[in-house]
């Protein structure tokens, strides 16, 4: 049982502001040069805006730009599956179609890990071939339409408890076409997410709901928590961090409670059980934002938006590295491949995070927006990830990332 000081350390851990504080210390001391990994270069930001600015002129020249999401990822290839899929739907309540949007979103997005570079998806029918963030959404899509993540087959179209709990390695690998010539990092890994996740549905009625436990049923638990049909980000994102408290691997623990995505570097001190640690919650933060269209569907309007972080992954982290932003101080880092709980990455992620904040305020400058009308989630999509993408293809065959991480399927 933590102790009340964990317990405080561990609501503090969960906190956004705690994110955002701990990441804007390491660059603050990146900026006097007191990192052991990075360089802070500033001089080359500016730079940087401008290649963010190009990318958001390419793709959005009206600046309508929607949220960065799993969405998005659903329409690659101008092929909009969930509007398809929803037609099968129809005489559906709106209640019941964003339970089916939230099933949906939550277990792909616990898939969206990174892939690798040497596997690729081929969607049935049209035959095409998607590879990472894009390829796992298509597949994980399919895989729901198929009735992968529901224990009825009289309601195949969703994900529930017993459903994920018996989903097998076997199924997901054939379901995303895993094969020896077509390897994907970090399949067990991700398997035994959604298995954990299932565990944990049958446990907590209050959010998943009974008979059966669903993803979906956050609806419900978020729509009681409203003021007005007004649903802050910041109690999105703390239900989404308790839905997945139990589901994350061993990791670094509190009070024998598991942080999830929260690394130790030593520069960050304080005097409780909190030094040391760094959170990020990255895939929290993506499935939170993910979650917003689909509640908003259903009535309710997601607020405060801008209380959540910048997502601290290698797309948004490799546009700093290769634009020049960021430096390693020792070259020979970039042919090692790194733990993902390493200083040098946990440096990589806060120094990241961190500069999304100055790079959404000077693209903000730019346009002549403020946040409401430009918040950090179409920065991110018009954006940062779309011009890390693009960066990395400029500077390495493949387009992978600039610093080599080990994956395990449940991070990046």
């Amino acid at each position: 049982m933590p102790s009340p000081a964990e317990i405080a350390a561990i609501a503090k851990l969960r906190d956004p502001a705690t994110i955002r504080e701990r990441c804007h210390e390491i660059l603050t001391m990146g900026d006097a040069g007191a990192l052991e990994h990075f360089r802070v270069q500033r001089e080359h930001l500016e730079a940087t805006a401008d290649f963010v600015m190009a990318t958001i002129e390419d793709h959005y020249p009206h600046l309508d730009i929607p949220f960065h999401s799993r969405w998005r990822h659903f329409q690659v290839g101008g092929v909009d599956r969930w509007e398809s899929l929803s037609g099968t739907l129809h005489g559906e309540s709106p209640e019941s179609i964003a339970r089916a949007r939230i099933d949906l979103a939550v277990t792909s997005v616990l898939l969206d890990a990174g892939a690798g570079e040497d596997w690729c998806y081929v969607e049935p029918g049209s035959r095409t071939s998607f590879t990472r963030s894009e390829g796992l959404a298509v597949a994980s899509f399919h895989m729901f339409n198929e009735g992968a993540f529901s224990s009825d087959p009289e309601n195949p179209r969703q994900a529930d408890a017993t459903g994920l709990a018996r989903l097998s390695q076997a199924r997901l690998e054939q379901g995303l076409q895993i094969r020896c010539d077509n390897p994907l990092v970090g399949a067990a890994g991700r398997t035994a997410l959604l298995q954990t996740l299932g565990r944990a549905m049958a446990d907590d009625a209050e959010l998943f709901g009974e008979a059966p436990a669903r993803p979906g049923n956050l609806l419900d638990y978020l729509a009681a928590r409203s003021a007005g049909g007004h649903l802050p980000a910041s109690a999105l994102f703390a239900a989404v961090l308790r839905a997945l408290a139990p589901i994350w691997p061993g990791r670094v623990q509190l009070g024998g409670e598991n942080l999830g995505d929260v690394w130790h570097h030593d520069a960050i001190r304080r005097d409780d059980p909190s030094s040391t640690l760094v959170p990020f919650h990255k895939l929290s933060q993506w499935l939170s934002y993910s979650l917003v269209e689909p509640l908003e569907n259903a009535g309710l309007r997601v607020t405060e938006l801008d209380s959540l972080t910048g997502l601290a992954e290698y797309r948004n982290g490799g546009l700093f590295v290769d634009l020049g932003v960021l430096a390693l101080k020792q070259d020979e880092e970039r042919e090692r491949v790194h733990d993902v709980g390493s200083e040098l990455v946990v440096e990589w992620r806060a120094l990241t995070l961190a500069l999304l904040d100055e790079l959404a305020a000077m693209i903000r400058s730019r346009l002549g927006l403020d946040a409401e009308h430009l918040p950090l989630v179409k920065v991110l999509e018009g954006g940062t990830w779309a011009a890390g993408r693009r960066a990395a293809r400029e500077h390495r065959a493949g387009g992978g990332s600039p610093i080599m991480v080990s994956s395990d399927g449940t991070v990046f």
